[in-house]
């Protein structure tokens, strides 16, 4: 799938948004990627993986023995992922604030891992996950995402294999240029 294939399914389903929006990471962005809309329809997501499956090296990608993804974002594509690769899809959530595996998940130790998220902007979520996956006995030897925020900018510590990579401003709170301040930020994602 091409950049511009991909931007029309986030048009398609209305899941490309403008306004002024208050991301997981705490800075400030025009435009919203809402993944959980692109990604609500299986034959699209299905789509979506497969695509994502032919961005990672063959070599790496028949090495991989489970993909585990943070909740809530990266449930579906890491589902759809590891459907995609034939292997167990797991997430590791944070209900009291960490990143750890529940629900009776577990890893074997050395279990070769691809870590997959629905939007990278600043990795920070997507190292606590890797953080998370290791303490657990994984070995992260990839990880994905449907779309790169930073646009190439984003280091997570081990190879990194975005569908796309855009470069949509990113602000600091103190930096909102005037026309993001004069409103208030809307917070559609998972984590308030």
């Amino acid at each position: 799938m091409t950049e511009d294939e991909i931007l029309s399914e986030f048009r398609s389903v209305d899941a490309l948004l403008e306004g002024h929006f208050l991301l997981s990471s705490g800075r400030h962005s025009a435009y919203y990627l809402q993944c959980a809309r692109l990604l609500m329809n299986p034959e699209r997501a299905g789509r979506i993986a497969l695509a994502l499956t032919q961005k990672i090296p063959r070599e790496l990608r028949s090495e991989i023995q489970a993909v585990i993804s943070p909740a809530m974002g990266g449930l579906i594509i890491g589902h759809e992922m590891g459907r995609a690769l034939g292997v167990d899809a797991m997430f590791v959530e944070r209900p009291e604030g960490v990143f750890g595996l529940r629900r009776g998940f577990s890893i074997k130790p050395g279990t070769k891992i691809l870590m997959m998220e629905d939007v990278v902007t600043t990795g920070l979520s997507s190292r606590e996950a890797i953080a998370a996956i290791e303490a657990a006995g994984g070995n992260v030897i990839a990880a994905g995402a449907v779309v790169d925020r930073s646009a190439g900018t984003v280091e997570l510590g081990v190879p990194f294999f975005p569908l796309i990579q855009l470069n949509f401003p990113t602000y600091a709170p103190d930096e909102l240029p005037p026309e993001l301040a004069a409103s208030e930020a809307v917070k559609p994602g998972s984590r308030k």
